[in-house]
């Protein structure tokens, strides 16, 4: 919005020829963090304070950290302050006319959306396990496909309409397979090699690194400041691929910065002892944005890199609840292969404690991001 106002107002005379700084991303990179971060600080105590009036606290499950019990209570839902920092600094700094950065608002705010519902579930209807895992996963995949669909027509298409046409194009060809380079799979530190997809690969993968990541950074919410502050840096990471792979029609434009103004401001009031919980509202977003921005700028296994944070946590529940099963129906009684999953649990119960956790998953995360931003020059 503010870029239309620039570009109109450097129309009606030379003399607001300064207004030419807005057409520089960079510019409107920054200016979209400090804004983010300004509304969150400016109304964090606010929303804390009415979420709190409400009564919408967090519920503790009963199988869960003794430790945490402490924590019932704790206003959560907070996510949707850095809901409010994202959508309003976007929509403020960004240039209306570029369909990708709304695929990643859209993603963003549908799984919050999602988000909502299943923690509106826990807090209002006292059900501390929330929307079905079935139910959230459906809406989830729902969300997940018609980006991964969208994005696959859009790999070298600048008009909605020209997308509209490819998709009907791509049907009535008996869903032919071909895809242009640019949308392959790219294999990071190597030059040469990437992989074609294909429309059904490149939907499969989108769908998956969406929905996965977005899942990945749910379960990392576990403790205070756990979740929010890998997100933040891998989430500028992926704005660094952005804007350094040149114009191409991918990563003309700085997708990500909206995020980290938010999430530090999330941060001050979410770092130990928390004031206040994003809640699923705020990690199912956050997730699905970085998922979304990873496929738009053609780096999903450098993801898998930097977000080595969330992919442990992930596999920690899939290998710990897959391995119970197994031996239970093996055995006759469950076995475990962490003392508790997710992964940042297990270390709390072998004495950790939570500042511990945190501070050691956020050093692992850095040094992660600095592997995955290093194949920019590695190849």
């Amino acid at each position: 919005m503010l870029l239309s106002l620039a570009n109109w107002l450097q129309t009606l005379s030379p003399e607001f020829g300064f207004f030419r700084v807005f057409q520089y991303i960079t510019f409107r990179a920054v200016m979209a963090a400090l804004t983010a971060l300004l509304i969150g600080l400016a109304f964090g105590p606010w929303v804390i304070r009415r979420l709190g009036e409400l009564k919408i606290g967090q519920p503790i499950r009963g199988y869960g950290m003794e430790s945490h019990l402490s924590k019932s209570g704790t206003p959560t839902m907070g996510g949707v302050l850095i809901l409010i920092g994202i959508g309003v600094s976007t929509l403020l700094w960004f240039d209306w006319s570029n369909r990708f950065v709304w695929i990643v608002l859209l993603v963003t705010l549908g799984f919050g959306a999602i988000g909502w519902v299943d923690d509106w579930r826990k807090v209002v209807q006292k059900n501390p396990e929330g929307m079905p895992s079935g139910e959230k996963y459906f809406w989830q995949s729902v969300i997940g496909l018609v980006a991964a669909l969208y994005l696959a027509f859009t790999v070298s298409e600048t008009s909605n309409l020209r997308v509209l046409e490819l998709f009907l194009r791509w049907v009535q060809s008996g869903f032919s397979n071909d895809l242009p380079p640019k949308a392959d799979l790219i294999v990071p530190f190597v030059k040469t090699i990437s992989y074609p997809l294909g429309v059904f690969g490149f939907i499969a993968l989108t769908y998956f690194v969406i929905v996965g990541a977005s899942n990945a950074v749910n379960l990392t919410d576990g403790l205070d400041g756990l979740a929010i502050m890998p997100v933040v840096m891998v989430g500028s990471a992926l704005g660094v691929f952005a804007y350094v792979t040149g114009n191409s029609v991918f990563s003309r434009y700085l997708l990500i910065p909206y995020i980290p103004g938010a999430g530090l401001a999330f941060l001050w009031f979410n770092t130990h002892p928390a004031q206040v919980f994003m809640g699923d509202v705020g990690a199912l977003s956050l997730g699905g944005a970085l998922g979304t921005i990873a496929v738009i700028t053609r780096q999903e296994i450098v993801l898998g890199i930097m977000g080595g944070v969330f992919v442990a946590e992930a596999l920690s529940v899939i290998l710990q609840v897959g391995w119970f099963k197994y031996t239970k129906k093996r055995y006759g009684t469950g076995r475990r292969i962490l003392k508790m999953a997710p992964l940042h649990h297990h270390f709390e119960k072998s004495g950790w404690k939570e500042t511990q956790v945190v501070v050691r998953f956020w050093i692992i995360t850095m040094l992660l991001c600095l592997v995955g931003l290093a194949s920019l020059k590695l190849r």
